[in-house]
């Protein structure tokens, strides 16, 4: 997998460095040959968070046009190496996502400086395609602790955005939900609100307010309130982002419903697992209320088996459609929310039988 070089041998003024310190390289990737690593640690980390999937297609990256072909050949070549460079890019940005969900935060990095080194080379220097980049470096420097190195990729991330004119509204309610987590972990819960404030904002003004994805903002207020020793307010939030993602499910399984179809796939799995932590943790907090509220207990359960019925885990969807319906026997003017649980473990149990059945046959 890896062979030793000798820096020696190197052309005159080619100096081959390390794919995530950039310190002098010492050791090659032999399946792809391009990429270097200064011990065998880095390339194992970046083997596991991101280069196992991506390096055949940087073998093929690297591959140059056949010599002595026609110039509409080499056109023709060009087009596709900036095709497999874009799907490159668009690889390590989906890992890096995929790993920040999981609070992997280790292997965010290898992911996240491929997804910087490409984007760079694709855009330049100062392009506002790099800010996703950025952001995920900051939110893994965040996640490991390292707050002062995650406030130099914010640092470029902001100086980038404020050297482009019209910036769009998702890259800037990014751009401040990050930097929101950044004060909320420094302790600084003042200005991590106002932050906050304006990631809702402008989530907002591209997706609406009821969005889940503005509701994502409510939800990290939320948490900062609960630190502020502020539970009341915190609750007020937490409702709003579970009546959010209520109404935006229950849309998905009625569209379902509809078709008569089974349900395909509706988020990636690091949506699935962010939206599972998310109202996960808000029914946790409702369980603990001094003075819980089994109706809301019941739609955020409800809400759960919906999610991962749409992420196609039928086992989590009736384990959730059982507890909402546990937590909803007694409650009086629940019928709509009860018929809806009923109908969601009926359809959750025989998607589960036909899926058994299947691969019973095969």
């Amino acid at each position: 997998m890896s062979a030793t070089i000798n820096p020696l041998a190197n052309p005159k003024g080619v100096k081959k460095l390390c794919e995530l310190c950039q310190k002098p390289a010492k050791l090659q990737c032999t399946k792809c040959l391009v990429t270097f690593y200064c011990n065998s640690d880095h390339q194992h980390a970046d083997w596991a968070s991101i280069h196992e999937k991506v390096c055949p297609l940087l073998v093929s990256i690297h591959t140059p046009a056949p010599f002595g072909t026609l110039e509409s050949d080499r056109e023709h070549h060009h087009k596709e190496t900036l095709k497999k460079q874009k799907h490159l890019v668009e690889m390590a940005h989906l890992e890096s996502q995929r790993w920040v969900s999981k609070k992997r935060f280790q292997d965010v990095l290898p992911a996240a400086l491929l997804f910087l080194h490409w984007a760079m080379r694709l855009y330049g220097s100062c392009a506002v395609e790099l800010v996703p980049a950025y952001l995920l470096l900051a939110q893994a420097n965040i996640g490991l602790g390292s707050l002062s190195q995650a406030h130099e990729y914010l640092s470029k991330a902001e100086w980038t955005v404020m050297k482009t004119p019209g910036c769009s509204h998702t890259v800037l309610h990014q751009l401040h939900r990050t930097l929101g987590r950044l004060h909320a972990a420094m302790g600084k819960y003042t200005s991590a609100l106002t932050h906050f404030a304006n990631d809702v904002y402008y989530a907002s003004e591209m997706f609406g307010l009821g969005s889940t994805v503005t509701s994502g903002g409510y939800f990290l207020m939320a948490d900062v309130f609960l630190k502020q020793n502020k539970p009341d307010i915190a609750h007020s939030l937490y409702t709003e982002v579970a009546n959010s993602w209520h109404t935006h499910l229950c849309k998905l399984m009625d569209g379902i419903s509809q078709s008569g179809t089974h349900p395909e796939k509706c988020f990636d799995e690091a949506q699935c697992v962010e939206a599972d932590q998310m109202l996960g943790c808000i029914l946790e907090f409702e369980e603990q209320c001094v003075k819980p509220r089994p109706d809301q207990s019941a739609m955020l359960a409800h809400s759960l088996a919906m999610l991962w019925l749409l992420c196609n885990n039928y086992t989590k969807a009736l384990e959730y459609g059982k507890k909402a319906e546990v937590l909803i026997q007694g409650l009086s003017e629940q019928n709509r929310l009860r018929e809806s649980i009923h109908n969601l473990l009926q359809h959750s149990q025989n998607i589960s039988l036909f899926h058994t059945k299947e691969l019973s046959v095969h």
